[in-house]
């Protein structure tokens, strides 16, 4: 969904422009967040555009998406149902992003053009949390391991460092000095 912002303050100034349709932003997705994005449904977005005092243009939408992401402790694949609204006001000159509140997003147009599909793409993967398991990791499954490595559980982790801790044996002697402290 592209516009043109000089066509919507022309045409919609006082009627709004409503939308309702289906995407496909998976190639956009798959090659800017490649890391972060496996695969991505249809994009179902609805909303509408309206011209507001000044001439700017604020588009309010639901989007709605499946989205396979990585986990992100062993990286095997977890679809995660996406749905979320989203304001997004845009302005021709920088100086008019003044006129809004700091909490506000609002683009600055340029080649008069809005570029829809990109600030969807953008607010789908804002919408990924940091972390997130497949079923099995959450029930708990075994964590993986490699060669002189393992993951731990932050609750094990104390127990593991105590197992793991080595004294350099040129200081093991000193141990004998103190018997009476050996459980520090």
């Amino acid at each position: 969904m592209k516009w043109s912002l000089t066509e919507l303050r022309r045409s919609h100034r006082n009627d709004p422009l409503a939308f309702d349709d289906t995407l496909d932003l998976r190639a956009d997705l798959m090659e800017r967040y490649g890391e972060e994005v496996l695969d991505l449904g249809p994009v179902h977005v609805k909303g509408q555009v309206s011209v507001i005092t000044g001439g700017d243009v604020v588009v309010d939408a639901q989007v709605t998406a499946d989205l396979t992401v990585p986990s992100s402790r062993s990286l095997t694949p977890v679809d995660l149902p996406v749905a979320f609204n989203m304001t997004e006001f845009y302005v021709s000159d920088p100086e008019a992003t003044q006129r809004f509140e700091k909490t506000d997003v609002v683009m600055v147009v340029k080649d008069d053009l809005i570029d829809f599909d990109k600030a969807i793409g953008d607010n789908i993967i804002l919408e990924i949390p940091m972390h997130i398991l497949s079923d099995t990791e959450k029930q708990g499954a075994a964590m993986p391991t490699g060669d002189d490595w393992a993951v731990v559980a932050e609750a094990d982790l104390a127990k593991v460092e105590k197992e793991n801790q080595s004294v350099d044996p040129r200081l093991a002697k000193l141990k004998d000095f103190f018997p009476d402290q050996d459980d520090q």
